[in-house]
């Protein structure tokens, strides 16, 4: 039972890292700079992801927005009454965009779009500090979602279409604080899956109440994202009977949260004022379950259940646009991010709490059917003292957990860049 425990403790943090983490929205060079901002934005077909109902009333008949953005975050920790500390090493993320749209008539267009919304890289120095919690993890995902809009009035459209999942995880952490071979090696696992898909959907509706106001809505699905067979990898365990660890396989089902947005943009002479709100249901994600296989022949399937107890968190977006001339394009943003981590479970895979989000970019038109979008996002997160308390020391005899906490201190920095070309 012990093992069962330790292996969904770690699986665990995979999850959690995997469905909130560092969750820098970064869907489209256009709306980043915006403050993250196009639910009622109608530019380009990054509307594929913010709100397809737009799609239909795109001025050109082809619009296709491609671009990424460079990820570079770090995370510092600190106990100041053990002295001890820890910085991540330095990595950077590499998430992408592609959106097509096609007008197909004037009430009817198609799009499709290929996006990364989750994808982190997370290290930290081998066996230090908070090792028992986590020493690396790397994380990505793919959204594949083709889409659908139609005008029903000259005001009012809806949209939507489905959502194909794909990610994949490779988790490392020491067993707990102390336990180590006869080398002196500390003892580790590796828990690692590909391959994990499953369907989700999105709808949205728009409605352009005058010519300059323009209010949208999208609603996207909660998608449940469920590892099977995943492998769970030892190493350097102690060559002793008492150590109930060896190779096996898990199951595990984890859901990625609905989320709703809704929003509004206000164009007066050449400047562009949007807002949006998003709530994002993270209550649905109270515990997680995970399956493990028999690790012997003639062993029984491991089944527990584990609370994580997230709560709703609300996002607030603020953007502006302004057209200096037939050239550029000038924009700027701010949003603030409510973390749905709740006391008690903030632990090192997950350093997220609060977090202000400051963006600006430009579009320079290279011509009637080429644009260069260019963004950037400083993203700071508040600093926070805080802990968890729900590990279970694998060597004791009655299960027991101990907490474990500091201060943390996490920033993002984002540079992106596109393009979009229309006809």
């Amino acid at each position: 039972m012990k093992k069962v425990l330790l292996l969904t403790v770690l699986f665990l943090a995979t999850a959690v890292t995997y469905a909130g983490g560092y969750r820098v929205s970064l869907q489209g060079n256009k709306a980043l700079a915006m403050g993250h901002t196009g639910v009622a934005v109608i530019n380009s077909s990054e509307l594929v992801f913010f709100n397809p109902a737009g799609l239909v009333y795109l001025e050109n008949k082809l619009s296709v927005s491609v671009g990424a953005h460079g990820v570079l975050a770090d995370v510092s920790y600190q106990n100041s009454a053990t002295g001890e500390t820890a910085m991540t090493e330095a990595g950077v993320g590499t998430p992408f965009y592609a959106y097509i749209s096609y007008q197909a008539n004037d009430w009817l267009a198609f799009g499709l779009g290929i996006y990364t919304p989750y994808g982190s890289t997370v290290a930290y120095e081998d066996d230090w500090a908070g090792s028992h919690l986590v020493n690396n993890i790397a994380l990505q995902a793919i959204f594949v979602q083709p889409s659908v809009s139609i005008k029903l009035s000259d005001k009012f459209s809806v949209g939507g279409g489905p959502i194909y999942a794909m990610g994949s995880v490779n988790f490392n952490k020491n067993l707990d604080r102390t336990l180590v071979d006869l080398d002196g090696n500390r003892s580790e696992v590796t828990l690692e899956q590909t391959g994990i898909t499953n369907w989700g959907w999105t709808a949205s509706v728009m409605l352009k109440a005058s010519e300059s106001l323009t209010v949208g809505a999208n609603y996207r699905s909660e998608i449940i994202l469920s590892a099977e067979d995943g492998e769970a990898d030892f190493e350097n365990l102690p060559n002793s009977p008492i150590i109930p660890f060896s190779d096996t396989t898990f199951n595990a089902e984890l859901p990625l949260p609905a989320e709703l947005t809704m929003g509004l943009s206000y164009k007066h002479n050449d400047f562009l004022f949007a807002f949006d709100y998003n709530m994002t249901y993270w209550s649905a994600y109270e515990a997680l379950t995970v399956e493990f296989a028999p690790s012997a022949p003639g062993g029984e399937t491991s089944v527990t259940e584990l609370l994580r107890n997230y709560r709703d968190a609300s996002t607030y977006r603020f953007g502006v646009q302004y057209e200096a001339s037939e050239s550029f394009t000038l924009r700027g943003g701010y949003y603030f991010d409510e973390s749905p981590v709740q006391s008690g479970y903030f632990a090192p895979e997950t350093p997220r709490n609060d977090s202000n989000g400051y963006t600006a970019g430009l579009t320079f038109k290279v011509g009637d059917r080429l644009e260069i979008d260019a963004s950037f996002l400083y993203l700071q997160f508040d600093e926070v003292d805080a802990s968890y308390d729900y590990f279970i020391e694998p060597t004791s005899p009655v299960g027991a957990t101990s907490s474990f906490g500091g201060t943390y201190k996490s920033s993002v920095f984002v540079p992106g860049l596109g393009i979009t070309y229309k006809l």
